[in-house]
């Protein structure tokens, strides 16, 4: 009697999901291979290793370039790789496509209620306060600044060890720990010096790096209710993350206290770093520590990770590298020093970025939840509350929007055709290119990341030749951001005259 119930419950729930599809349409999707009630799961945790690339290729066979997942203990899933999709997602229905209380509690023990992860009047009162932060020419100047000191007093003299001593390094972890250097004075006015090899990385950044991990994990969680129970219970990840969060909370609003402590006492006005402009805004402690901690993740692992894989597809092209060195030592301009106007010209430095972040961003996917039911513009239904996600990684792989040889590093794409002789960067639909999202919430770091990245390859390039000690092609790890699995281990020889090796 069990077996007959329990057959005739999945025939039920079989027909039951066949006539709402019918009803809304969702039959005319490509869906990758799927059963009844589980859906995909079994071909989602068989390529659960590869998902990136599970993702793109039935993207690619889908006539939209649009698929509809379905997995049991998760809403159904809209997955797109489309231009017209994600301008509609982003910009044209903006407000029917928040982030969502579903993703929102993904990261909510870490995030709070920073700025990227709430929506609504909350998201944009903080928006216009960041805005008007990034926007002042002081911030900038201060963040040029502490990079430059960055880079001449500490990341280079360890470079010139590393190539005097002919020792191996990880350059993804140099430049974690350049890039958490560098955005922590610029948001908490707070030096962790990570930089030192010698010495292990501050709790602060440890916790924050555990916290990061989980919180991912749970998004990439086959079955969500898996984590959720974990929380209930406090076990396992979840017991980690709870830690991890109450250190990284902790030491953030003794930050925020003691620079209060400083400001009463020093009585003076127009701070420097971003913590101190936010609170002579007069905002609540609480709300500041969940915006700083939102600027740490968005600009900690995002820049280094888009210089690591740079740095590894510059020493499998060498010529294309030579070309760089060429541009950087100043070619025919001899460009004196790297300052922001010098930075500016050069435009074969800004195209191979560009080119590396379409082949691996830093964030692979972004995900919204539809606030009501929608059609999107290749005739996609989406129902109430389910997710909508937009593909960068899968956006680079397609031939329709970069042609047969979209899977090669080539710089030269990103010129305009007609001007290649002359330097000039076409524009790019970012809806194309999505890698600092687009619309309302793009990304308000997108100048400062490029001056950063741009500045620290130059000053490497500028003086060493990076070789990596394996020749295996590395995996992209798709967490919160993209990272190298295993790190980019790497020798460092210095480089003997220009555009040489």
């Amino acid at each position: 009697m069990f077996i007959f119930l329990l057959t005739l419950l999945l025939f039920f729930v079989f027909l039951l999901s066949f006539f709402i599809g019918k009803q809304y349409g969702y039959h005319r999707n490509y869906t990758p291979p799927s059963h009844p009630i589980i859906g995909c799961l079994v071909s989602f945790y068989q390529n659960r290793h590869r998902l990136l690339d599970w993702y793109t290729e039935h993207i690619a066979q889908s006539p939209t370039h649009t698929i509809v997942v379905h997995r049991l203990g998760a809403r159904r899933t809209v997955v797109t790789a489309n231009p017209r999709n994600v301008e509609y997602i982003l910009k044209t229905n903006f407000g029917n496509f928040p982030k969502g209380k579903p993703f929102t509690e993904i990261l909510g023990d870490l995030l709070g209620c920073g700025i990227f992860n709430v929506d609504g009047e909350l998201w944009q009162v903080q928006r216009k306060l960041a805005s008007h932060e990034f926007s002042t020419r002081s911030l900038k100047d201060f963040i040029v600044k502490t990079l430059q000191e960055e880079v001449q007093h500490r990341l280079i003299p360890l470079l010139e060890q590393t190539s005097r001593e002919k020792h191996v390094i990880d350059l993804q972890d140099v430049l974690r720990r350049l890039t958490s250097d560098t955005v922590c004075k610029v948001s908490l006015g707070y030096d962790p010096y990570c930089l030192d090899l010698e010495k292990p990385l501050p709790p602060l950044l440890t916790a924050f790096d555990t916290a990061s991990e989980v919180s991912a994990a749970r998004g990439a969680a086959p079955v969500f209710l898996l984590w959720k129970m974990k929380r209930m219970l406090n076990m396992g990840s979840e017991k980690a993350l709870k830690e991890a969060v109450k250190l990284v909370h902790e030491s953030v609003m003794k930050i925020i206290k003691a620079k209060k402590d400083e400001m009463t006492y020093n009585g003076k006005k127009g701070g420097t770093d971003l913590l101190e402009r936010l609170l002579e805004a007069g905002q609540e402690e609480t709300v500041v520590r969940d915006m700083v901690i939102s600027m740490i993740m968005a600009g900690r692992d995002t820049t280094s990770a888009a210089m690591t894989w740079l740095f590894w597809l510059l020493s499998k092209h060498r010529e294309e590298e030579a070309l760089l060195v060429k541009e950087v030592y100043g070619g025919n301009k001899q460009c004196e020093g790297l300052d922001y106007e010098c930075l500016k010209e050069m435009k074969l430095l800004k195209a191979c970025l560009c080119e590396s972040m379409r082949l691996y961003p830093p964030v692979a996917w972004d995900s919204k939840h539809a606030s009501g039911a929608d059609v999107l513009p290749d005739g996609t239904h989406v129902g109430k509350g389910e997710r909508v996600t937009y593909f960068p990684y899968g956006m680079g792989r397609m031939e329709s929007l970069w042609g047969k040889d979209c899977y090669e590093f080539k710089p030269e794409r990103w010129f305009d055709e007609e001007n290649v002789e002359n330097g000039v960067l076409k524009c790019v639909n970012p809806y194309k290119f999505p890698v600092f999202q687009a619309g309302p919430r793009v990304c308000l770091g997108r100048e400062m990341a490029f001056i950063q990245m741009e500045y620290v390859v130059a000053s490497i390039l500028n003086r060493f030749v990076i070789s990596p000690v394996s020749d295996e092609q590395p995996r992209f790890v798709p967490l919160l951001t993209a990272h190298m699995a295993g790190g980019f281990k790497v020798r460092i020889n210095s480089r003997t005259g220009a555009g040489t090796e």
